[in-house]
């Protein structure tokens, strides 16, 4: 009988048929796991500017003459007050514990965070009336600057 000569060519054909599986395999766990990281990424910035978003479009809802307000609560700091018309109620939007508040109520009302409901979390929120009919409004997220149209004539 003759004996048979194992060749090595099957093994480095087996060999570099694993290593392209597992490069490929790899290829596919980090692109999944970046893509992961980058749509986090995206969505909480998202969320932010979304805060942000809603604060400008309900000023310039509730943007009457005189609507507009920042009084300042010993408690919870300065405090957006939107008035609505001549109801006696009005849109109070604050801040305390990292999380932006809301509520709905007599504009004299003292103000009840554990009744608000929470528009977003953020460390912090500023509103400051400026030269010229602006409001500043910051938050994490950054600023935005919204023209009050109440002082202006015919609108």
């Amino acid at each position: 009988m003759k004996a048979q000569k194992s060749s090595p060519i099957g093994f480095y054909t087996i060999g570099i048929a694993a290593l392209f599986l597992a490069g490929f395999f790899l290829l596919v766990v980090f692109g999944a796991q970046s893509y992961r990281n980058t749509v986090a990424g995206q969505n909480d910035n998202m969320h932010k500017r979304a805060l942000l978003s809603y604060l400008s479009t309900t000023v310039k809802a509730y943007d009457a003459a005189d609507a507009v307000s920042l009084p300042e609560d010993p408690a919870l700091g300065r405090v957006l007050v939107l008035e609505d018309g001549n109801s006696g109620y009005a849109l109070r939007i604050y801040h305390k514990d990292g999380i932006l508040l809301e509520d709905y109520a007599a504009a004299d009302a003292a103000l009840r965070p554990e009744e608000a409901q929470r528009l977003g979390e953020t460390a912090r929120f500023e509103a400051k009336k400026l030269p010229g009919n602006l409001l500043r409004l910051e938050t994490d997220a950054g600023s935005v600057l919204v023209h009050l149209r109440s002082g202006e004539d015919g609108r």
